[in-house]
């Protein structure tokens, strides 16, 4: 018990410091809102742009912070967010929100990535939980129905990538210069299905509902291969499979996400066929994708057959609530051992305990990769929060104990 109480501790603590780095280091007091950068040193980067996705995740982070503690200090980030939100990166005349703005809050980028949308609808959602603003949830709900009517696609399936601003197709949906330029991908389908859960807590309309139920059999019957496990990349509209690559983080938090939505749709043999497939998705994580050093490779090559060995940050923070999920329901210990292992890695590795937040990538011999930003475009306060939350949570889960704010 004494060593559960430890743990509890760490993790608690841990969110905390996070919370109070994002508080304190990345408010931009001169023009407002958040900065688009901070170097590893806590410093804000001059002009640079900022992010529809590192606002919206801020939004979602500090929002859940409260709904987690109730501790009020995290409801002005979240004010803020959500103002700077609404005045700067939403489409008065299209509907949605714009990609990214610059350091002044004009607009440089106004496409609808739809990855972006999906994260704006995450975050009203929790801000409805956290404030009960109508304002929120409304957002959310008309991000859900422009999604519906401009992106969806009836015939095959799933959501196209990325739309113009006034939701017309488009020749360039890359989400980044590392991605495919192809129509479908799992990683934005992983960030559609994540929102609608969080929004029909708020919104259990049956629309919604029959969405998220062929989002998880999308996941399961296309983006899932079953043979090996892992999740395949990126597709044609019609589900044709144009990727060679294994990303062992994205495999990992589809596990959970998937699960959190089958038990929102209460159909119990979707709940049955989804802690199948993750399950067996967390068995392979555990054979293949952990490191000597009991971290997550980030990913592989199988046309090269090359393993990128490289640490990074959000993939064990997502792995520890895959591994966690898999043992709540599986009742087999040899998952909690693996969220166990990685913690600790965690706390060796990642974790900056000089300067605060994590460091964004960790090299092969367990030393953090210089020049990689504390906050940017990507690097965002909400896997790591959402991994502490969701851990001490099911924690006390497994040790029968109902949740309270004590521990937070």
């Amino acid at each position: 018990m004494e060593e559960q109480e430890k743990l509890l501790s760490e993790l608690s603590g841990e969110l905390n410091r996070i919370l109070e780095f994002w508080s304190t280091y990345t408010i931009d007091q001169q023009h407002g809102g958040f900065a688009g950068e901070v170097d590893n040193d806590g410093k804000m980067v001059p002009k640079a742009d900022k992010g529809l996705v590192l606002n919206a995740r801020i939004l979602w982070s500090f929002s859940a912070a409260f709904n987690f503690t109730r501790d009020e200090k995290w409801l002005n980030p979240a004010h803020r967010a959500f103002n700077y939100l609404l005045n700067h990166f939403y489409d008065k005349e299209n509907g949605g929100f714009y990609w990214t703005v610059d350091y002044q809050g004009n607009v440089v980028n106004d496409r609808k990535q739809v990855y972006g949308q999906g994260f704006a609808i995450y975050a009203f959602s929790e801000y409805f939980k956290a404030t009960g603003k109508k304002a929120a949830k409304d957002h959310a709900v008309e991000l859900f129905d422009l999604l519906d009517k401009y992106s969806y696609d009836p015939e095959h399936g799933g959501y196209l990538e990325a739309l113009s601003a006034n939701w017309s197709r488009m020749d360039d949906v890359r989400l980044s210069l590392k991605d495919a330029n192809l129509p479908k991908s799992m990683n934005t389908h992983l960030h559609v299905l994540e929102p609608f859960s969080n929004l029909y807590r708020i919104w259990p309309e049956e629309k919604l509902r029959e969405r998220m139920k062929s989002l998880v059999r999308v996941f399961i019957d296309r983006i899932l291969d079953k043979k090996s496990g892992h999740f395949h990349l990126f597709f044609d509209e019609d589900w044709t499979v144009r990727s060679n690559m294994i990303s062992y983080g994205h495999d990992i938090e589809g596990t959970w996400l998937i699960n959190e939505a089958a038990s929102l749709i209460e159909d119990p043999e979707l709940i049955k066929e989804a802690r199948s497939r993750t399950t067996e998705m967390a068995n392979v994580l555990l054979n293949e994708g952990m490191a000597p050093d009991n971290s997550v490779y980030y990913e592989k090559d199988l046309e090269q057959n090359e393993l990128h060995k490289e640490r990074h940050w959000w993939v064990q923070a997502e792995a520890l609530v895959g591994l966690l999920d898999a043992c709540e329901n599986t009742s087999d210990e040899q998952y909690l051992e693996g969220f166990l292992k990685i913690w600790r890695y965690i706390r060796h590795h990642v974790i900056d305990h000089e300067k605060g937040e994590w460091f964004g990538i960790i090299e092969d011999d367990g030393t953090p990769r210089p020049g990689e930003p504390k906050a940017g475009f990507w690097k965002c306060p909400y896997h790591n929060t959402r991994a502490l939350i969701e851990s001490i949570q099911r924690i006390r889960k497994l040790l029968g104990r109902p949740n309270s704010h004590s521990d937070a």
